[in-house]
């Protein structure tokens, strides 16, 4: 059963990704806002324009046109420390006005959120991070970036085996398991201070570590008890408490948003299938999905759906089950796409696909390549509150 239960580790954990020299993008349909975008001025606007106009077409939810073609036109200064940006109406009128500071891109980045959310109404994710396995180095590291694939750090450099990353919410650590001490042990990383703890080393596989939405809980799967059942401890690896009890393979966790559920996927009926089941243990409940084979479930921050892979025909592919209505539909038609993880907004998803991190905009159908040249990358995992 452990054989069987590191294989299908390895199988999930394995990256497959899609690589195009230039964004594949596919529209479905066209909802935007026509905007114009001054260039900012001083000396470091045109970097901070740049950044902005990537954020804001990023979103999907903007056009960016001739100033006589939009409905409002976004300017700014950016003198010394200070960047003052502002949207204005053709009445020439303030909808937006505010002061930003920090780097240019975190400055660009904080304005593309503000105008999403005052234009919208809706969350923007220009300033959520990402993390990501690569094996650039010849061994599967751990890295982090910027959600458009900028400010790529490496966090360890082990020439160890790294997988299952997971950023908390508000991606200030990343949980994650390493065989640096020659067994499945789930590692703790404080990205501030840089600290590593190894927090949950129970005898045998620990893995697919899961922050809760307020980050005091890591939701994992656990091989002590003989086969891999659901665990919730403490942050700090404290305080285990089973959930699941089956004589399956549970797997890949993920917290709704209230932090009273948890999705994951489990073969006690054969093959491996989503179930949701109460934070505190309890039986768990399958879920119908309309696929035998379902793998790597993600609840978007919204609440309101699901995204998880599905093999069929012996590739993976995207689905995405809304949660009212039971209906899942395939998000991606590319084939081996893995790894689906909900941006921030709960309409974009990051997955890989043949070495590769891309950016699927749910809604709308386009795909955006992020990153690459970094060997094979994998199992991205994304900070839902920034």
């Amino acid at each position: 059963m452990l054989r069987n239960f590191l294989l299908a580790v390895a199988g999930c954990l394995s990256a497959a990704s899609l690589v195009a020299e230039t964004p594949t993008i596919t529209i479905s349909k066209s909802d935007t806002i026509a905007l114009a975008v001054s260039p900012i001025s001083g000396p470091e606007g045109t970097a901070i324009t740049k950044t902005l106009e990537s954020d804001l077409i990023l979103s999907g939810l903007f056009s960016i046109t001739d100033a006589n073609k939009a409905g409002m036109v976004i300017a700014g200064a950016a003198e010394g420390a200070t960047f003052q940006g502002k949207v204005v109406d053709h009445s020439n009128s303030n909808v937006l006005l505010h002061s930003y500071s920090g780097s240019n891109r975190e400055k660009a980045h904080a304005f593309a959120n503000d105008i999403i959310e005052t234009l919208t109404g809706h969350r923007g994710m220009a300033r959520s991070r990402i993390a990501f396995i690569a094996n650039r180095t010849g061994h599967k590291e751990l890295y982090t970036a910027d959600y458009d694939g900028a400010n790529v750090r490496q966090i360890t450099n082990d020439a160890n085996l790294s997988v299952a990353p997971a950023l908390s919410w508000d991606g200030s650590k990343i949980a994650y398991t390493s065989y640096l001490k020659g067994y499945a042990d789930i590692y703790l990383i404080d990205l501030a201070s840089g600290r590593r703890d190894r927090i949950v080393k129970f005898p045998g596989t620990n893995s697919g570590a899961a922050f809760s939405p307020n980050g005091d809980k890591i939701a994992c799967s656990v091989s002590k008890d003989g086969n891999p059942e659901l665990y919730v401890v403490n942050s700090d690896g404290s305080g285990a408490n089973r959930l699941t009890h089956t004589p399956g393979v549970e797997s890949s966790p993920s917290w709704s948003p209230d932090g009273r559920e948890i999705v994951y996927s489990s073969d006690d009926r054969g093959t491996p299938q989503l179930y949701r089941i109460s934070a505190s243990g309890g039986t768990g409940h399958y879920i119908s999905t309309g696929h035998s084979y379902c793998t790597e479930p993600c609840w978007s921050p919204d609440g309101k759906k699901i995204v998880f892979n599905v093999r069929e025909g012996g590739v993976f592919q995207i689905a995405l089950l809304d949660i009212n209505s039971n209906v899942t539909r395939i998000v991606g038609d590319g084939e081996d796409d893995q790894n689906p993880t909900w941006g921030p907004d709960s309409r974009h998803v990051m997955y890989s696909h043949a070495g590769a991190l891309f950016l699927l905009d749910t809604q709308t159908g386009r795909k955006t390549k992020i990153l690459d040249g970094f060997g094979s990358i994998s199992e991205p995992t994304w900070s839902l509150n920034p």
